[in-house]
């Protein structure tokens, strides 16, 4: 024998659980058009087309290297279309490319370690996050850029790479850094 306020409590945790459900899918949502907001999108190109969805597209991106100054990085993604991809929840492939150039002197602004994070940006709904890392080639004075994917459980052996000779500027920048020099131990 069940009495009304203990089935009306059932229902109403069942429609609190649900409602949850839907702000933190709003939410998560939100937070990667922010993330994609990040870098600037510098075009998109329609890959696949979907009748009343989203065309799947690959994507074209640049960014500036935080602690690198005169460096940018741009870099093309595919992004999925149709409703998953419209509401934001389709898990990204990971075929990613990355080409990094010096856009003008190079400073660094501080330490840095190998292999560090130079840009972050998730690619699905929970698991899967895109990484563009910096490293230091001491030996040749270049920087190199690789980009991956990564899952929590499962990464991707997919991958990309770039470098860019640290060189003079122009005919007044005659002090040319040398990476190795700001490389944390």
């Amino acid at each position: 024998m069940t009495f009304r306020g203990q089935t009306d409590g059932k229902y109403r945790r069942a429609w609190n659980f649900r409602a949850f459900v839907i702000l933190a899918i709003a939410v998560l949502a939100g937070s990667q058009a922010h993330a994609a907001d990040e870098p600037d999108l510098i075009f998109r190109r329609s890959t696949v087309f979907k009748l009343l969805t989203p065309n799947d597209k690959l994507a074209t991106y640049g960014v500036d290297d935080p602690e690198v100054e005169g460096v940018a990085c741009h870099f093309t993604v595919p992004e999925k279309g149709g409703i998953k991809g419209w509401l934001g929840i389709a898990e990204e492939v990971s075929d990613i490319s990355l080409s990094c150039r010096q856009i003008g002197p190079i400073h660094f602004k501080g330490k840095m370690g190998q292999g560090e994070d130079m840009f972050k940006q998730r690619r699905s709904l929970f698991f899967k996050k895109m990484q563009i890392v910096r490293g230091c080639d001491v030996k040749r004075n270049v920087l190199v850029y690789m980009v991956y994917s990564d899952r929590l459980i499962e990464g991707s052996p997919q991958n990309s790479t770039s470098s860019v000779p640290i060189m003079p500027w122009g005919t007044a920048d005659t002090n040319v850094q040398k990476c190795g020099d700001f490389i944390s131990k």
